[in-house]
C-alpha cells in the first residue's frame, strides 16, 4: 500500500501544483487513499520531496534532484534513446530496446541505483530487470515513464 501511495504522490505532484500537505492529502483522499497528516509528512520525507518556486510567487512540491545530476542525465538519455517498450511479468520488468542497445540501457539502469532493481540482464534488444516485488515493479515502470516523458 505504501509503495502504491508513494507512486500516486509522485504522479500527483507532477500533475498538479501542490503547495501544502493539506492539498496533497486532499488529492490522495480523492484518489481513494486514507491518509493522516503524519503519514503525508513521513511520505514527503521518505520520497525526498522539496518545495520549489514556480516563478509566480508560489511554491510547489517536487522530487529532490540527485546530487549526481549530470551522470543521471547521461544515463537517462541512453535509456530514452534505446527504449521501445516495457511489460511486467510479476516482479520481472522486461524492456524492449533498439537492436544492439540493450546492454547500454541495462548498464544505465544499474547505474541509476534505483532501490527497486535487484539487477539487470541484457541481450541484444531485451533487458530483464529483477525487481524486489510486484508493487515495486509498478513503481519502477512509473519512474521509467516519467524519464521518457521528460
Amino acid at each position: 500500500m505504501k509503495i502504491a501511495r508513494h507512486s500516486k504522490i509522485i504522479e500527483l505532484i507532477n500533475q498538479y501544483d501542490i503547495e501544502t500537505q493539506e492539498e496533497l492529502a486532499d488529492k490522495l483522499q480523492e484518489a481513494g487513499y486514507k491518509v493522516t497528516q503524519a503519514t503525508i509528512s513521513r511520505d514527503i520525507r521518505e520520497l525526498k520531496l522539496t518545495k520549489i518556486a514556480d516563478g509566480i510567487g508560489r511554491s510547489r512540491y517536487a522530487v529532490l534532484e540527485n546530487k549526481n545530476q549530470n551522470m543521471s542525465e547521461k544515463y537517462t538519455r541512453v535509456l530514452k534513446d534505446a527504449f521501445l517498450s516495457m511489460d511486467m511479468a510479476q516482479n520481472i520488468l522486461v524492456i524492449k530496446t533498439v537492436s544492439g542497445m540493450a546492454m547500454a540501457a541495462a548498464a544505465a539502469l544499474d547505474e541509476l541505483n534505483w532501490e527497486e532493481i535487484v539487477g539487470c540482464i541484457a541481450g541484444d534488444n531485451t533487458i530483464m530487470c529483477a525487481v524486489k516485488s510486484v508493487d515495486e515493479t509498478l513503481l519502477l515502470m512509473e519512474k521509467i515513464r516519467r524519464i521518457l516523458e521528460n
